[in-house]
């Protein structure tokens, strides 16, 4: 229809549909083909079904990549929107209520899912050539609100659901039920390839040789580099990977005897450390983090070669940490002095005052710094043994009462042995070949997959769940999955192109500030309030569409992004 720049005179309407970062999104679903995937394995098994369950799963994949609100309130949000960013007519909008996307969810869960991200992913890998040699395991807590009484771990069609149980949480609430999420995510661009739900009760130990032989058979090979928390490194799981032909790197837990040896080792040796990498202070003036490496003189009880890995920053905070537990060890040994000089101290016996010392020390984690010796003593007072005025013949009795002390002592032989190893981790692996520096590195990509998680909790707010149907829990846990896919292919399309062009920064950040790594969400926000606007006649007839005026920023984005600006027209 051809608009005229003025429009007749007469009663119009004009109606404001939102776009936001809406066109973004669906550019990269489109070139994922989550629409596609969702209608071919979540299709509607009947007939008077009013909203297909894939276009319901579709809209709340939108909602979570880009502005995440509750089911219940997911019609609500995309009321302003244009429909056909959600491939929906005007009408479906209405249907989108919580009931009908609950079973939308419930359909999700009994498809097969694994099929479905599989596709996904692997078109994921082709399309923007990821490269998989590196991939980093980790997960976290997600925590529940409500009984759960339905979530006991059992199944559904055939397949087991998963359990609702409280174990260690990451989010410091013990007091919830809880599940945990496992993320996979590669080194190029933290895109994640593979995630799983486990009961929240789950040891992070027992999860990585499956995790493991469900990348391999994802991939099709088993050579690429698995890195993990220091739960990666047990003997079975070590033994798994390196028997079956895979590569492994991870942290050597600091409980682990080798440890220990190498540490009291160093105190009459000296490492041959060499610098292999350097970074920018934690805080602005801060001097460079200085990371330097050496091969320990032994392997660990297994076999596997073992790196060990001293960071100058970490050798500050370390020596300044074990300063502040001696200073609050004295102080709470202190405190007990001053109890016990109470005349309403209960501590009566040596061995109570012991115990009472030996918890003090424990708490604040001076136990291996500051020592004590509780030193017993009589008081003596008199007290006359009449009452009156005391005179020349009054007499006296002789009360003793035994109080203790507690004398402390620091252990400065034992502070010096410390200091000599402050700084220090180790990193153990079965990979022969590359250099102590190249494991450093490729292992300090592992922050990049926690951003994931942060992603995960923060911007896509999936904890607490409040869906008590576990089917529909796993079914929503997949839909955060895949828009964690798409937010992290957006970040890594933009940064990949700014590279090629040479950009070091854009001014994605108020006030025109630079921003040299920008997130999904920085991009998005750029974004916010674009909206079309529809002018229609008495008859609803269009007269004229008024398409959103982009910035020169926004088209450069766009460009970056390689989406088309058509998208707002």
């Amino acid at each position: 229809m051809n608009a005229s720049r003025h429009p007749p005179e007469g009663p119009f309407a004009l109606r404001s549909e939102v776009l936001g970062a809406l066109p973004i999104v669906d550019h990269f679903l489109a070139r994922l083909h989550v629409d596609d995937l969702l209608d071919a394995y979540v299709p509607s098994s009947d007939d008077r079904v009013r909203l297909a369950p894939a276009k319901a799963l579709g809209t709340l994949v939108r909602n979570l990549a880009v502005d995440h609100e509750p089911v219940y309130a997911l019609c609500e949000w995309a009321g302003p929107y244009d429909p056909a960013l959600f491939g929906l007519r005007a009408a479906e909008v209405a249907l989108l209520n919580d009931d009908r996307v609950g079973r939308a969810l419930t359909s999700l869960f009994d498809a097969d899912r694994s099929s479905l991200l599989n596709a996904l992913v692997l078109g994921a890998v082709a399309d923007f050539d990821i490269d998989c040699t590196q991939l980093h395991n980790d997960s976290t807590s997600v925590r529940l609100s409500g009984a759960y009484r339905s979530a006991v771990g059992g199944s559904r069609g055939g397949k087991a659901t998963v359990a609702a149980a409280r174990g260690f949480s990451k989010d410091h609430r013990p007091d919830l039920l809880q599940l945990v999420w496992i993320l996979t995510v590669t080194a190029d661009g933290a895109v994640p390839i593979a995630h799983r739900v486990e009961p929240g009760n789950t040891e992070d130990s027992s999860t990585h040789i499956t995790t493991w032989d469900s990348l391999c058979e994802l991939l099709g090979r088993s050579d690429y580099m698995y890195v993990g928390d220091s739960k990666l490194a047990t003997k079975e799981n070590m033994d798994h990977i390196d028997r079956h032909g895979g590569r492994f790197l991870s942290v050597l837990p600091a409980n682990r005897k080798e440890d220990g040896a190498f540490r009291g080792w160093l105190v009459t040796h000296e490492a041959n450390w060499t610098e292999a990498l350097r970074r920018p202070g934690r805080r602005h003036g801060d001097p460079s983090d200085i990371y330097a490496t050496a091969e320990a003189p032994w392997p660990s009880a297994e076999g596997y070669r073992v790196v060990r890995v001293r960071s100058s920053g970490k050798v500050e905070r370390d020596a300044e940490s074990r300063r502040r537990r001696i200073a609050e060890g004295i102080a709470a040994l202190d405190e007990l002095n001053q109890r016990l000089a109470s005349p309403r101290t209960r501590m009566k016996s040596l061995v109570a005052v012991e115990a009472a010392a030996r918890n003090a020390l424990k708490v604040v984690g001076a136990t291996r710094w500051v020592g004590f010796e509780v030193q017993e003593y009589e008081e003596v007072r008199h007290r006359q043994e009449s009452r009156g005025r005391p005179g020349k013949n009054t007499r006296y009795r002789r009360l003793t009462r035994t109080r203790h002390r507690v004398h402390f002592r620091v252990h400065e032989d034992i502070v010096a042995a410390d200091a000599r190893s402050d700084g220090c981790w180790p990193l153990v692996t079965n990979d022969r070949d590359l250099a102590p520096e190249g494991l450093l590195v490729i292992y300090k990509y592992q922050p990049n997959l926690e951003r994931r998680h942060h992603v995960l909790k923060g911007d896509q707010l999936v904890a607490p769940v409040f869906l008590h149907d576990p089917a529909r829990i796993e079914g929503l846990m997949t839909c955060h999955f895949i828009a964690l896919v798409v937010q992290a292919l957006v970040e890594l399309q933009i940064r990949r192109a700014m590279a090629d062009q040479g950009l070091k920064e854009l001014p994605l950040y108020p006030e025109d500030r630079a921003c040299s790594a920008p997130s999904a969400t920085r991009v998005f926000e750029v974004f916010a309030g674009l909206a079309r606007q529809h002018l229609r006649d008495t008859h609803g007839h269009y007269v004229q569409t008024f398409s959103p005026e982009l910035t020169k920023l926004q088209h450069q984005v766009l460009g970056l992004l390689d989406v088309p600006p058509t998208r707002y027209r």
